[in-house]
């Protein structure tokens, strides 16, 4: 897989630049641009592909269990007409 880098200038509050500084040296990073990296990915995966809770696992497993009901024009039953 190649990589490609994209190069931005951005603009981050004095409080962004400290946690950035906190991040690079947690990790070892050799400069922001890593830090930057590490943290949108982390955020990235807990955004886009998040871990379903216990309990919206269980509510779905109640619901496909439920008895579901025949609808044969949908927009007529709930009025879309």
């Amino acid at each position: 897989m190649v990589m490609y880098m994209v190069h931005a200038m951005i603009d981050i509050s004095e409080e962004a630049n400290q946690i950035l500084s906190i991040v690079k040296a947690k990790n070892r990073f050799k400069d922001k641009s890593e830090a930057i990296n590490f943290v949108a990915l982390e955020y990235g995966e807990e955004l886009l592909e998040p871990e379903l809770k216990p309990e919206f696992i269980a509510k779905m497993q109640k619901v496909a269990k439920e008895k579901s009901i025949r609808v044969d024009d949908f927009a007529k039953r709930y009025g879309l007409k």
